[in-house]
């Protein structure tokens, strides 16, 4: 039994603290991304109601303790002090699931620090420690869909431009080139029924994100053309869910990422 007593308020130092996916969560994921159809006992623990339960409680108790998130990666960050880092891709589970569906991507001096469920103002509080604190050339920056389904409360689209904004300046005062990513198609918000029209909500924000970037300079990437169903939606040759990407899914992003990164790189001096 451990003696660890539990940091109560500000202290020292903290370690990393269970924010990180659990293994089943890492199971799902690796399932989802495999070929063919998925493993039926990891889809019946996945909708478990007892383990839904235990999950969301898990959550819960998480937000409670670290609203943004810091103790996901602190750990990982803490590893890589000393070492270069060219690129760091920043958002949510779109970004974190790149991991999963292309590890070789994310080897040496590139690294993803996504996160499944935030929103942009919880990116905006993990943008120090999680992509200026390490140093980079470039930071890929995608997000936007949590905020439309009100993942961290209603919000509005001023907030997300307020939040995008604030994380461009950052980059900016601190030398980063910014890679800019619209957000990717979706076929709806089946845990966020209530949105009205998520898909213009979309087309709202990437009318806009294409505007930000034209107006600064940046480096935009657009991966709508490559997943859309021509409807709004993205293609279900590419999704499982109509919402993440599958392997292919990230099979035809991965070129237009690369070609953003390496455009960003070129303006590095």
């Amino acid at each position: 039994m451990s003696d660890a007593v539990e940091p109560v308020g500000m202290v020292d130092s903290l370690s990393g603290q269970g924010g990180r996916p659990d293994d089943e969560a890492v199971a799902f994921a690796r399932a989802y991304m495999a070929e063919g159809e998925m493993d039926p006992v990891i889809i019946a623990k996945i909708r478990d109601p007892e383990r839904m339960a235990q999950r969301e409680a898990q959550k819960l108790a998480l937000k409670a303790r670290d609203w943004p998130a810091f103790s996901h990666y602190r750990d990982a960050n803490a590893a890589r002090a000393g070492q270069r880092t060219d690129v760091v891709f920043i958002g949510d589970s779109i970004t974190e699931m790149w991991r999963i569906a292309q590890p070789d991507l994310f080897e040496g001096v590139v690294v993803n620090r996504g996160i499944s469920g935030q929103t942009s103002p919880q990116i905006l509080l993990r943008f120090m420690p999680d992509v200026i604190a390490l140093k980079p050339k470039v930071v890929h920056l995608m997000c936007g869909v949590n905020d439309i389904a009100g993942n961290t409360g209603p919000t509005t689209p001023g907030d997300y431009r307020n939040n995008i904004l604030a994380m461009l300046d950052l980059a900016t005062a601190h030398g980063i080139e910014v890679v800019l990513a619209r957000l990717t198609p979706i076929n709806g918000l089946p845990w966020s029924p209530g949105v009205v029209d998520p898909q213009a909500r979309i087309v709202e924000l990437n009318g806009w994100l294409a505007s930000v970037a034209a107006e600064r300079g940046l480096v935009e990437v657009d991966y709508g053309p490559a997943l859309s169903d021509g409807q709004g939606g993205m293609d279900m040759a590419y999704t499982r869910d109509g919402l993440h990407p599958g392997a292919q899914g990230y099979a035809v992003m991965r070129p237009l990422a690369e070609a953003a990164i390496a455009k960003a790189l070129a303006h590095v001096a």
